[in-house]
């Protein structure tokens, strides 16, 4: 361990004296002073609140028990910390909520010469949403609380019940970034310090810039999954609690997973749109419109009639389309678009090796994708069965991500589409200007005539131009994958 971190064990209190980054805080312990890690603790918002060793009460069982009743006794116990730990830090999470809420998001509305409510949306997101679904959360767990034996509480019920309201949480996370950037940019501005120092006071608040208020939501839903954890650890296979609770971990597992998803899955976007961006005669709906994921691409054989005619096309498989693109035939890493296979009405069909039946042409490594309304087909051939596997598995992918989004409500807003794009172009005017049409020296003319007036030199410059190199291809190994 580094002799600037702090070194501290479950249950310890640290007292916070940097919060500025976000990731890593400043804190000082009984023994010393250091940097750790954020997302490894939690606030305590009441700082008179009593530690949490006190607020459990003493254990049950005693010296005379039997060895079983007295390790029963102690998982009973350690029980009832894991349930009295939840049900504290889920009040402590509300009282977050409310002085984040009241004491900030109010007092800023308050004032709409400093803030717009499009600014205040994107600092603190829906996090009012996420205080009303709380609120109810915890009522749901007071009324299943067992005041008397407390080891005997079913909680797992009630994560149960709430867990497609924990999926709030993954507008807030993708949101998140945005927050933080504005935020960076109004630090900049005195009066928004004191403003934002003013609504901390007021509302009598530990010493945290707002950014670190904010980020506990985020911290928050990642939590869950290991408190539950540690309660089933806890729990008797033969309590009536225990189907729940290990149910309630899979729920919550899977909360947190799609929210990580939605997360990855609304970076990539941006990714689409850049591509989109990068493709010369681009025609029809943009690719946002429709997909979000780049699930498979490479090169493949087109064979097309009349007369079987052969073209070498790469082909790129998102969710809901097919595009497939020519190369330049002098700058490689140039794309031009040919055209979209509409994926939610097509059949894949394996071809073997040999003749084909409806274009009497011998082929190798190919497959058929035939669309259902209009009847029309494409074959394509790959180099080699290995490359035709992998495409039959993408197209696979492709189904079985579409059924995941539709049944997890998963989808672009026009606000995002409309924001990737506008990225993609500022990008663009920023980087290199996109040639107008085709170079010249690929016009219709196979020989363009050269001025004979010019000096040689000036007309070598004029037929060879000079170009940077091209980043496209270095653009789509980082685009290809979209998973991490």
């Amino acid at each position: 361990m580094d002799d600037q971190e702090l070194g501290f064990k479950a249950g310890d209190v640290i007292e916070v004296m940097d919060a500025t980054n976000r990731e890593w805080w400043w804190g000082r312990v009984a023994d010393g002073e250091g940097w750790f890690p954020a997302n490894f603790v939690r606030l305590r918002v009441n700082q008179d609140e009593p530690a949490d060793d006190e607020a459990l009460g003493p254990g049950h069982g005693g010296a005379g028990d039997g060895g079983g009743t007295e390790a029963q006794g102690s998982r009973d116990q350690m029980r009832t910390n894991v349930i009295n730990e939840i049900l504290s830090t889920e009040r402590d999470y509300i009282k977050h909520l409310r002085d984040i809420c009241e004491g900030y998001l109010r007092q800023c509305r308050k004032r709409a010469d400093m803030f717009s409510e499009e600014q205040l949306r994107t600092i603190f997101g829906n996090i009012e949403d996420i205080y009303r679904c709380q609120k109810a959360f915890v009522k749901a767990l007071e009324q299943k609380f067992n005041r008397e034996r407390p080891h005997l509480s079913e909680l797992g019920a009630c994560f149960l019940e709430h867990q497609a309201d924990f999926q709030i949480y993954s507008e807030y996370c993708n949101n998140h970034p945005n927050a933080c950037v504005e935020l960076s940019r109004l630090a900049k501005l005195s009066k928004y310090v004191y403003f934002f120092e003013a609504c901390r006071l007021l509302q009598k608040m530990i010493d945290i810039s707002l950014d670190g208020f904010l980020l506990t939501p985020v911290q928050k839903i990642c939590k869950y999954p290991l408190q539950l954890a540690e309660l089933l650890k806890y729990t008797h296979p033969q309590h009536r609690d225990f189907k729940d609770v290990e149910a309630a971990l899979h729920a919550m597992k899977n909360v947190a997973q799609l929210i990580n998803e939605r997360k990855r899955r609304l970076e990539n976007i941006d990714k689409i749109a850049q591509w989109q961006s990068s493709i010369e005669d681009w025609e029809g709906e943009d690719l946002l419109v429709r997909s979000s994921e780049l699930i498979h691409s490479g090169e493949l054989t087109r064979v097309t009639q009349p007369q079987a005619k052969s073209q070498q096309r790469m082909f790129f498989l998102f969710d809901h389309q097919l595009i497939y693109c020519k190369k330049d035939l002098l700058r490689r890493d140039v794309l031009y678009y040919k055209g979209r296979v509409d994926m939610d009405s097509l059949q894949v069909v394996d071809l073997e090796d040999g003749k084909d039946r409806e274009l009497h042409v011998s082929v190798r490594n190919a497959f058929r994708l035939r669309c259902g309304p209009s009847g029309e087909s494409h074959l394509l051939c790959a180099k080699k069965p290995e490359q035709k596997q992998r495409w039959l598995k993408a197209f696979a992918r492709e189904r079985e991500q579409v059924r995941l989004d539709q049944e997890t409500g998963f989808s672009i807003t026009q606000l995002q589409r409309k924001q990737a794009m506008l990225n993609a172009s500022k990008q663009q005017a920023i980087g290199k200007p996109r040639a107008l049409g085709r170079p010249y020296y690929l016009a219709r003319q196979k020989h363009p005539t050269l001025p004979t007036s010019l000096p040689q030199q000036q007309v070598l410059v004029l037929a060879e131009p000079k170009r940077k190199p091209s980043t496209f291809w270095h653009s789509i190994s980082r685009l290809a994958p979209f998973r991490k």
